[in-house]
Formats: structure tokens, sequence, C-alpha cells
């Protein structure tokens, strides 16, 4: 297999053997970014220079044996929205298009203790709001298996790389689905760990109650492999979890008898493509040979999922996007002229106006809205207390299962365009992944079929801080499928 499509496990036994170098690994992951990224287009800052340094300290590393990690030498690129010193951190907005942050986020400090070299930022949503990577102010990410349809959002670029080989894993944020979803559309594996296990500290908030920072990976292995290097405490992170971190590792059962599968009634009900519901059926049969038990549960709240979700999310978002008012960091618009006067409210509604795009712009004027007078207790307060029955309904379940198995989406990839202009029916596409965030559990997207040849995802959930039991779930699975190991062919020619 060529150095660009290898696991980091894989990758890690090939360094540690010698039979490869860290910079040979950086440069066949650039080398394949120049290739297939004029198509693809998942990079938005593409670190060569720093790469290949980091990839020579990593080789020094390994020849002294001196703290080598699994995650040395190994090339990746992430999501955006995390700070990154001396690199700039664009969230795929204009009122942030040249921001360098003076400092980097804990998970990143985390992998470069660890030893992995960072090849780049990655094209999302702006500031995660979508759910096609549509909505980025520079330019629409491409699904690799068909680059007329999106890789979903909003880690798109994130899920795009991986599955194209422009990095061995990456890392993306989950507020509603956002790693999940594009995993699933893209056919890798993406992890949301529960809420607080990963430092948030540097990640520039979308919906601070929601956002979970997790990996995009081939296969479970892997992600176990880097959620070990990110959790933990964190004491720049009020919200991190003073949890000890478990070895997360490769599936520990030879098979999964005795564990007991819940089937949530609500996710398999209605508007589910027949292709995408065989291909789930097939999956919850293959797990059912493995030994699992399957039992139907109900989540009843379910349909209130995407309501609460966003009236939620809007307001989180308004509050947290007030700070880019052209004052501090970021776009001022107008420029500022020497000894030109600007009204100060004018510079703040216009920099506002001119650096953020329409997905934002609309999220922010609902959120105001479910915030202001009169409207707080009927909206975003009710919305608090049905998450309350949201999170019960969960808990209620997992007394009864291990852990649930749903979709990740009802359809597969769509269409780059189809849904741009019906924002409505983009936020359904959510469907099947926001509960997660506001049920406070963890969730794991797995391939698990192709339908029209475009891949379908799985999703593993279980109870809060249960990461090693969707680890053992799905590498069960993968170690007796192979729908993880496919690899998309790009037709770099467009």
């Amino acid at each position: 297999m060529a150095l660009h499509n290898l696991t980091i496990q894989a990758a890690h036994d090939l360094l540690r053997r010698g039979e490869v170098s860290a910079v040979e690994l950086t440069q066949a992951a650039l080398d394949r970014i120049d290739e297939v990224d004029p198509a693809v287009k998942a990079y938005v800052t593409v670190c060569e220079e720093s790469a290949l340094a980091e990839a020579a300290a990593a080789d020094r590393r390994l020849q002294s044996g001196a703290g080598v990690t699994p995650l040395t030498g190994i090339p990746y690129g992430v999501k955006d929205c995390l700070s990154t010193i001396g690199v700039r951190t664009t969230c795929s907005s204009r009122i942030l298009e040249d921001y360098l942050p003076p400092y980097d986020a804990t998970v990143i400090a985390r992998l470069r203790a660890a030893g992995a070299v960072l090849v780049g930022k990655q094209n999302m949503d702006e500031f995660g709001m979508g759910s096609s990577c549509e909505n980025s102010a520079f330019f629409e990410s491409h699904n690799p298996w068909d680059l007329a349809r999106v890789p979903g959002g909003s880690s798109g670029g994130s899920a795009a790389a991986v599955a194209a080989g422009m990095g061995l894993f990456a890392l993306g944020e989950d507020t509603g689905g956002s790693v999940r979803m594009p995993a699933g559309f893209c056919g890798v594996t993406g992890l949301k760990p529960t809420y607080g296990r990963v430092s948030r500290y540097g990640l520039i908030a979308l919906a601070s109650s929601f956002d979970s920072i997790g990996p995009l990976t081939h296969d479970a292995w892997d992600a176990a492999l880097v959620l070990r290097t990110i959790a933990g405490h964190d004491p720049l992170d009020s919200t991190s979890l003073d949890a000890p971190v478990p070895a997360y590792g490769r599936c520990r059962r030879e098979n999964l008898q005795g564990m007991r599968l819940g089937v949530p009634l609500e996710y398999f009900a209605h508007g589910i493509e027949p292709p995408v519901a065989h291909a789930l059926r097939a999956a919850l049969d293959h797990l059912e040979g493995l030994g699992a038990e399957l039992h139907e549960v109900s989540l009843p709240h379910t349909d209130h999922a995407i309501s609460i979700y966003y009236l939620i999310l809007t307001a989180e978002a308004s509050s947290n996007l007030a700070r880019f008012d052209g004052v501090r960091f970021g776009l001022s618009h107008p420029l500022r002229d020497a000894g030109e006067e600007v009204d100060v409210l004018e510079r703040y509604l216009q920099t506002r106006a001119h650096g953020f795009g329409d997905e934002v712009k609309r999220r922010i004027m609902l959120g105001t809205f479910a915030l202001s007078a009169g409207y707080y207790d009927a909206y975003y307060l009710q919305a608090q207390r049905v998450r309350t029955l949201l999170r019960q309904d969960f808990e209620r379940a997992f007394e009864k299962v291990d852990a649930l198995i749903a979709p990740v989406s009802p359809t597969t990839a769509f269409r780059i365009g189809e849904k741009i202009d019906d924002p409505l029916r983009m936020y359904l596409s959510d469907v099947h992944v926001v509960a997660a965030n506001p049920g406070g559990v963890c969730g794991l997207a797995v391939p698990c079929g192709f339908a029209a040849e475009l891949p379908v995802g799985m999703q593993i959930i279980a109870p809060p801080l249960g990461e090693q039991v969707l680890f053992d779930v799905a590498g069960a699975y993968q170690a007796t499928t192979d729908w993880h190991a496919a690899r998309p062919k790009i037709d770099v020619r467009g």
C-alpha cells in the first residue's frame, strides 16, 4: 500500500523498524496534497516547511528511542478552528482570514509533545455552521468518492483529507455531528468523545456546551491511539473532566458474545433511503453474527432533538461570536486610514456585515431572537428543559443495553448545491447525529457499506465515558469486515 494510505499503526510499525523515515512519510502526505487537493479542496493552509522540520525532529527521536509514541512521525491535519501558534486559524471565515494565534490549543500541544507532524489546516463550514462544507468563505470542499458531492460538515475538509490520503489522521470538532456526518459521507472513522473528555482550550467555540474535539481516522484502533494522546484533564479548560484516561486500545474481545446492542426505533422509523437502510440492516446482522444481542429500544424525545439543538446552538453561537467586533483582533472594516476617525458602532456593524457569511448571520439572528426579552423562557429555557428529557432517554436506554446502533445519516452524500438554498432541509440532514451532543453521550461513525458507490456510515453510541465500548464494538466489526479499508480513486483531471 502507498505510504499516504497507511493506517497510523501500520506507519508506526514501519517507522520503528526503520523501513521508512518520518520525513519520507510526511513528504508522501505533502505530495498527495499537491496531487489531489486541487480537486478535493480539503486544505486552507499547508505547512510544508514546518512539517518537514517537525518530521526531521521526529526521526531524531525515533533514532534515539527516547520518548517515542505511536504518533511520533505521523503526519496529520486539523480542522481550521483549532488554534495553532504562528499558523493562521481562520474558521473558514473572512473575519479571521489573517488571524495568527499566539498559542496552541491543548490538543495541538499534546500532539506536538507526542511527535506528530502537522501538515496543515483543513476547510470547514464557517465557524462550524453547516452540514456540507459549502459554507466556507473560501471554497467548497469535495467528497473524494465523487467530486460532485459534498463531504459533509462541518469537518468536511478533515474527513475528505483522511479519505483521500492527505494525512494519516485529522482532528475535527463535533458540535452536532460535525465529525460523525463527514466520516459517514467519506467512508472514514470519526469519534465524538464524551463532552469534557478532551480539552476545548484553544478551540474557537461555536456552542460551548456542545463542542467536542475528536479524531478522524481510517479505523477504530487509530482513533483510540489519537484519543489516548489528546484526552485528559486540562486546568486551562474549566469544563474538562478530571477523570483518569484509560489505555484506549484495540477491541479487547474476540467476539461480541453477550454484548447488548440497542436499535433505537426512532432512528429507523422513516426517511432513510432504501440502500442506506439495507446496508445498516446488513451491519446489524453481522454484529448479531459476532454474538451481540440486539434489542429494540426507544428514545421518545428524539423527534425534538433538532429543535433543541438549533435553539441552544444558535443562542450560544450568538453569544460566542459577539467577540468579533473589528476592535480587538481579526477583520476590521472599513480598514483604518491614517488620521481618519471612524464611528465605533459603524465599524462594528460593517465588520460583521463584511466578515460573516449568510449562514453565520442567519444563526446569529436566530440565537439573538431566542435570547431576547420575552422569548428567552419560551424558547431557550424550554429547549434546556427538553434537553434534560433527551439525556434521560439515553440514561434509561443504557440501563438495558451497552451501546446503541444507528445510521449516521438517512442518505449518502448529496450533490453540491442540492440543499444549500434550503436551510431547513440542510438542517434536517443532521437528524441522526445531533442528539448525542445535547444528550451528553459519545459516538463513533464507521463505514458499513456502499450505496451506488458512495459510503454508508453506521453510528455506535455509548454512555458518557464509554469510549472503550465504542472501540470494542467497532474493533470487532472492522476486524471481520473490510469497508474501512476501501480507498477512493480520485479523478484529478477536472
